[in-house]
């Protein structure tokens, strides 16, 4: 494969509308996104499914995952396509524009250095905080704090990965924010050391 660049790096078969991607991002094989935008270095696996999003930088996307389900209007007499699809049923019908801009203002929003496990799903309006796991097939239905892991369906948090004042600093840190060279010049300290000696070593 070839070596990520400030190109989006988008495998064949995904469908893109109305999407925008930071630099060092690919898109998985047979994904569909919609409305959506990636931060730096984030990435999503094989036929991802993203509507209405906003992904923060260096975020994991497993395989399958669903971020901003669409719904079905559950207030009105039906749930069916035809009442905001109408031309596809009725020749003299229009599009519920109104349906459609509704949807699309109910963005989900995934956080800095986060890992969305396979086959998840994670509501519209959801929020995931920095550095937080959602393990895989979890049902999102609440917002995750940053660097909680959430399982199950619907998900509940597991544990924290850090204590709350190591989080902090992490977020204080924020060292999704340095620039390339920066990454590369620190990439053998985020491999050998601990993260309270990563945050000895860089932290404010």
């Amino acid at each position: 494969m070839a070596r990520l660049g400030e190109a989006p790096f988008i495998h064949p078969d995904c469908q893109i509308g109305g999407s925008r991607f930071g630099a060092f991002v690919e898109i998985g094989q047979g994904s569909r996104i919609q409305n959506a935008q990636f931060g730096d270095y984030s990435y999503c696996d094989r036929y991802a499914d993203i509507a209405n999003a906003e992904i923060g930088k260096f975020a994991n996307i497993a395989a399958f995952v669903r971020i901003g389900p669409t719904d079905h209007p559950m207030d009105q007499p039906s749930l069916h396509h035809f009442l905001y699809r109408s031309p596809d049923y009725f020749d003299d019908a229009e599009v519920d524009d109104g349906f459609f801009e509704k949807r699309a203002a109910r963005v989900a929003r995934i956080g800095h250095d986060t890992w969305i496990g396979h086959g998840a799903v994670i509501r519209p309006e959801i929020q995931i905080g920095h550095g937080a796991v959602v393990a895989s097939m979890a049902v999102v239905t609440h917002d995750v704090e940053p660097y909680q892991i959430v399982a199950g369906i619907p998900a509940k948090p597991l544990r924290a990965r850090f204590e709350r004042p190591v989080a902090q600093r992490l977020m204080d840190l924020a060292w999704w924010d340095w620039d390339h060279a920066t990454l590369r010049d620190r990439l053998a300290d985020f491999r050998s050391m601990s993260t309270p000696a990563f945050l000895e070593k860089y932290g404010a």
